[in-house]
């Protein structure tokens, strides 16, 4: 056998045209639970790059070199909203100047909610909160916002004069933390796979594929947590900050009040004292801490109450595995902060 074998191996070897490969985008993101998002979409066939590290405040931050590096190399940039990144716009015009930009929470049909008046949020209960939609919405996404269409109505008033006297208009005030509401990601999954099938057609399918499968994903771990949160209605809880109003919305789990504003901003004394008023009143159960911000004004504000302060409850999946995990376990993880101080 071996030496029949002989004169084959002698023959000359024949050349194939080597078949080129479409190469994928590089893809550049601003915060961990959008690059979940990407990451669900890319699967195998890449990894997004994120810009602003977990932990760290998106409202404010200084990119390191290698942050800078890959905004500059990126043919596609994901991100939230200038309103949640304001410094990033400039960014964005310096250094990937050529790339191709979604804004995600522009995208048609997303569920804009506006920050709520004072530090017991008695200007927006959940009964008459003020929220406004895009009128287009795209595709099996839409069945999920007709009843939100139906229950905030008033919102085509801000669609008057066009999109851009909508957009000045709406961001004024908005609350740019859309991610928190499984049904706005449901959304950008389908529009993050479009925006790679553009750059990318050869594996234009495998994205679109992707997304499908983050969607039903989606879904059932949505009505899943639904149905638990829905055992401990009437729970009553504040978080630090007023970033949680599309994950209470959609899981008619309403906080009580918020101790600062923004992430971004220090509470006065009469918005503390505010709180130290509701909490006695209504016999608050629960403050939420988040990880990276002082601890001692937690303890400060609520010693002596005998409330729960013990629970983290933080937005952007500090401490999760980044990857396309996080963002289901995120929105998990909030829904489990609920049942928890239900149970205190």
């Amino acid at each position: 056998m071996r030496n029949r074998l002989l004169p084959f191996l002698s023959l000359p070897v024949l050349m194939l045209p080597a078949v080129a490969m479409a190469e994928v985008p590089s893809v550049a993101v601003d915060i961990s639970p959008v690059h979940s998002l990407v990451s669900r979409v890319m699967g195998e066939l890449g990894s997004p790059e994120l810009v602003i590290q977990p932990g760290a405040s998106p409202h404010g931050y200084s990119m390191r070199i290698s942050e800078a590096r890959s905004l500059a190399d990126a043919d596609i940039v994901f991100f939230v909203s200038d309103e949640l990144t304001p410094w990033l716009a400039k960014a964005r015009a310096s250094l990937a100047a050529d790339a191709d930009t979604l804004e995600l929470m522009e995208v048609p049909g997303t569920l804009h909610l506006r920050y709520r008046e004072g530090a017991t949020f008695e200007a927006h209960h959940h009964d008459d909160e003020v929220s406004f939609e895009h009128d287009e919405v795209h595709g099996d996404h839409e069945e999920h916002h007709d009843g939100d269409h139906e229950e905030h109505g008033d919102h085509d008033d801000h669609h008057d004069g066009g999109h851009d006297d909508h957009h000045e208009h709406a961001h004024a005030d908005m609350n740019p933390h859309g991610w928190l509401d499984p049904m706005n990601a449901r959304l950008w999954l389908a529009e993050i796979a479009e925006s790679l099938a553009a750059q990318d057609p050869e594996h234009a399918a495998t994205y679109r594929r992707n997304a499908q499968a983050g969607q039903r994903e989606l879904d059932a771990m949505t009505e899943s947590l639904s149905a638990r949160l829905a055992q401990v209605q009437g729970t009553r809880y504040i978080v630090f900050h007023d970033a949680y109003q599309y994950f209470e919305h959609r899981f008619d789990a309403p906080a009580s009040g918020a101790i600062s504003l923004g992430d971004a901003s220090t509470p006065s004394p009469a918005r503390v004292k505010e709180i130290q008023a509701r909490v006695a009143q209504d016999n608050i159960q629960c403050v939420f801490r988040e990880p990276q911000y002082n601890p001692a004004l937690i303890e400060s504000v609520f010693e002596g109450t005998g409330v729960k302060t013990s629970i983290v409850f933080e937005p952007l999946g500090v401490g999760l595995p980044l990857g396309e995990t996080l963002y289901p376990q995120l929105i998990e993880r909030l829904g489990q902060g609920i049942l928890r101080c239900a149970d205190a």
